[in-house]
């Protein structure tokens, strides 16, 4: 027991500066990503917002605007093909097109 003695004080501290490393590395996420920081007491504190990110805000709500009408187009498409594809009178127009294409001997 006495042979780990010194290692003791010196694991708690490698613990202690795991912790806080980790604490810091959190709380840089955060703020990079803009989520509202917390005091001691657990409330919210909202990073201040300036006239650049409220623009990059304004032109990524717009982007996402745009992309969502896009895709719902693409969803209205694709349920038209799929209707074309599995229609019962196109099915039989191709079957009775292949018969025509089969040499007759």
């Amino acid at each position: 027991m006495s042979e780990f003695g010194p290692l003791i004080p010196l694991a708690g501290m490698a613990v202690g500066l795991v912790a806080v490393l980790g604490w810091v590395f959190t709380t840089w996420l955060r703020v990079k990503h803009g989520y509202p920081l917390e005091n001691s007491w657990g409330k919210a504190i909202h990073p201040v917002a300036s006239t650049e990110t409220t623009e990059r805000l304004r032109l990524i709500a717009t982007e996402n605007a745009q992309l969502r009408a896009e895709v719902a187009s693409l969803k209205d498409r694709t349920a038209v093909l799929e209707r074309i594809a599995t229609d019962q009178s196109a099915q039989l127009d191709r079957q009775i097109e292949s018969l025509r294409d089969i040499k007759v001997n």
